[in-house]
């Protein structure tokens, strides 16, 4: 045990000689912790200015208790001042509302000044009811509307299966003019709005006679659905059935024979009869394209 002792501290003197250097350093004890930040210094690239580099000479002569009265410079040859903003004439009420209309529309009142429509086809103008839902106002452009038929229709998805409503709507004015739309939608008034504004889309004019009635006969046909129309002595009235009947009520024929030949399908028979109806040709347009006069078709 004291041979093993005597080695070790053999070994441990032998390591601790062999590792002090010959020179021996000798630092004092700092009475004061060493701070890095009283150290080092930041770097400045930029020159300070000092007090006595700033020139304020031309500070001598003002006397800081006088008033300093600002002196213009004088105005070029043939300068003319702008009017002042209240020296004008004043503007009155409709010039107001004239100017307004111009930027932003007609006022609420519903009057234009300068003459625009008011109600607008698209139905845009909106009014909240009294239980404050917000509605559109019904069109005012002279026509009126019509619903042919209402039909559920459905539409196979991956999730399932989509509802919708067709409406078919026919729109005229009784003087002439006539369209038919056809509209989709989730609900049932959504489907016929959107066929009014198509059929609005869709207008054509047809031809008639000082009796309310066709010129001459015709025959149209849309898909498998085919319609025949004849012109009728007055007082006969319209003798039509289904969706041909309402195109020439609507159109403002009052005295017509109508029959459909083909399919019972109500929106192919409006456009049947609408596709007969483009057919037809006032007298005096076919005296013009043979160059001969009105007279000379009868004989």
């Amino acid at each position: 045990m004291a041979a093993t002792t005597a080695i070790a501290l053999t070994l441990s003197s032998f390591t601790l000689s062999s590792t002090i250097p010959s020179k021996t350093f000798f630092f004092p004890k700092p009475s004061k912790p060493i701070s890095l930040r009283r150290t080092f210094r930041p770097l400045s690239l930029t020159p300070q200015a000092k007090s006595s580099d700033i020139d304020t000479s031309f500070f001598d002569d003002v006397n800081p208790e006088e008033d300093i009265v600002f002196d213009p410079p004088t105005p070029p040859e043939g300068f003319t001042p702008p009017p002042s903003f209240d020296e004008g004439p004043e503007e009155t009420e409709d010039e107001i509302a004239a100017a307004y209309e111009e930027l932003y529309g007609p006022a609420y009142s519903g009057v234009s000044v300068l003459g625009n429509d008011v109600y607008v086809m698209d139905s845009k103008v909106k009014k909240s009811s009294a239980f404050g839902k917000v509605k559109k106002e019904k069109v005012r452009d002279g026509f009126e509307e019509r619903v042919v038929q209402v039909r559920r229709v459905t539409k196979v998805v991956k999730g399932g299966k989509q509802l919708h409503f067709r409406a078919i709507v026919v729109v005229g004015n009784k003087q002439g003019q006539v369209g038919v739309g056809v509209g989709k939608a989730k609900e049932v008034i959504g489907a016929v709005q959107k066929s009014a504004v198509n059929a609005r889309r869709n207008i054509i004019t047809i031809p008639m006679t000082k009796y309310l009635t066709f010129p001459h006969r015709s025959e149209g046909d849309y898909g498998a659905a085919k319609v025949m129309l004849r012109p009728a002595a007055p007082g006969t009235g319209v003798i039509a059935g289904g969706a041909v009947r309402i195109v020439l009520e609507m159109a403002g024929v009052e005295n017509a024979l109508g029959k459909q030949l083909g399919s019972k399908n109500a929106l192919n028979n409006a456009r049947a009869t609408v596709v007969a109806v483009q057919k037809m040709k006032q007298f005096r347009e076919v005296a013009q394209e043979r160059g001969i006069p009105m007279e000379e078709l009868w004989k």
